[in-house]
């Protein structure tokens, strides 16, 4: 375990029992419930190396430059939390929560944050106040540093709109992310791994790219020769911006999506199936939201981050698609065929991917075989009787989904979340 970082006047933080932080997390959950005896966590400077704080909600608590080294807080809800100057190192915070945390000149190296949501959290730069028996809280304003990702495992995290300016990732691996507008000007990237990551939108002026790994990454609007260092950096098969082509195609399509929904309201008098195959309906933007499209076909289309949700979906073809990132919310998807399809980080929660009835004695399934959907959201989806034979469930969540009857040969379903028991 890595030893605590002491202040200037070479005293180790205060040292916190079990016991004690049980008492204190206690009565902060029954402060943030409303509930008498409640109290907000305030516990600055104190040592809690290797405690246990995992499943608690910790948001809004003050616990700036305390040591966690080694702390378990998996699943722990840190909302808001000011974990200013923090040294969370080796800390377990798989499927935490740090949504709008303060974590200014916090410390991450080598800390598991797989599937933890930092959106909108602050990793800048911050000044490291230490305590003082004689004069408080005093400010090293020379001992400016930005927060530190460095070795940190992030698989599957999501840092949208998160602020990483100046901070350090050396070799952090952010594997299938979601970071949607993340600031990481003049971060240090050098040989991080952003393999399948989406970051639309983020900014990397000046940031240290070397050796940093973007295969198969989402890279929209996004200019990497504004980085600092791109020697070694591995841009194979990124998706970059739509095409001027696709961008002119943009009315034509939505115009298909339009007959699609007259064909699906006229029962078939008017209008026809919209024909999508091979196209990148990134353009459409929120167009296609709540629309009818029953029975259109987008195999191998392009449809990342694309609003989809709330559609008729029903016996839609999305064969071999890339739907990374897509919102499916609501989406009624019976008798949908996805074999193939690249769903990570798709949102299908609610979504209904039951049978579609044909006749009487006949149903056709969602057939899933072979799709990718990993870090996906099925919360309360309907999934039954789907195929998922050998489909990529890894980080998919699956609470409260209905999975009766399901053909899950050759499905791994020990590394999903959410599911009381492997079934």
């Amino acid at each position: 375990m890595a030893a605590p970082m002491p202040n200037t006047q070479g005293q180790s933080p205060r040292p916190i029992s079990q016991s004690e932080l049980n008492l204190l997390v206690d009565a902060h959950q029954k402060f943030i419930a409303g509930r008498p005896g409640g109290k907000r966590l305030n516990l600055r400077f104190a040592n809690l190396n290797g405690l246990k704080l995992a499943d608690r909600n910790l948001s809004d608590a003050d616990l700036s430059s305390c040591t966690l080294c080694g702390a378990v807080l998996a699943r722990t809800k840190l909302d808001r939390a000011n974990l200013f100057g923090c040294d969370l190192r080796q800390a377990d915070l798989r499927f935490a929560s740090l949504a709008r945390a303060d974590l200014r000149g916090a410390s991450f190296r080598g800390a598991n944050l797989s599937q933890a949501d930092l959106a909108g959290a602050d990793l800048r730069e911050g000044a490291v106040g230490v305590a003082d028996r004689q004069h408080g809280l005093s400010m090293r304003s020379h001992d400016m540093q930005a927060g530190v990702l460095d070795n940190a495992i992030l698989k599957g995290a999501r840092l949208d709109g998160t602020q990483m300016t100046n901070a350090s990732a050396f070799s952090a691996d952010f594997t299938d992310c979601s970071m949607k507008g993340a600031n990481l000007v003049g971060a240090n990237l050098k040989d991080a791994n952003m393999s399948g990551a989406i970051l639309d939108g983020a900014d990397v002026a000046g940031a240290n790219l070397s050796g940093t790994k973007f295969k198969g990454a989402v890279l929209g609007n996004v200019d990497v020769q504004r980085a600092k260092t791109t020697e070694g950096v591995d841009l194979s098969g990124v998706l970059r911006d739509p095409s001027a082509d696709a961008v002119k195609m943009a009315d034509t399509l939505l115009a298909r999506a339009q007959a699609n929904q007259t064909w699906r309201k006229t029962g078939g008098k008017e209008g026809k199936p919209a024909q999508f195959d091979g196209m990148d309906l990134r353009p459409i933007g929120f167009g296609l939201a709540g629309l009818k499209l029953t029975a259109m076909s987008a195999k191998g289309a392009c449809l990342v981050s694309l609003d989809l949700s709330n559609c008729e979906l029903q016996g839609a073809n999305f064969e071999g698609a890339d739907l990374r990132g897509a919102n499916l919310a609501g989406a009624d998807l019976r008798g949908a065929r996805l074999i193939g399809a690249n769903l990570t980080r798709a949102d299908l929660t609610g979504a209904i991917m039951a049978p579609l009835p044909i006749s009487a004695d006949r149903e056709t399934p969602v057939n899933l075989t072979g799709a990718c959907l990993r870090y996906s959201s099925a919360v309360n989806s309907d999934l039954t009787a789907a195929v998922l034979a050998n489909a990529e469930l890894r980080g998919l969540d699956l609470t409260g989904a209905n999975l009766a009857r399901v053909n899950r040969q050759g499905v791994d379903f020990s590394q999903t979340k959410g599911l009381v028991a492997y079934v």
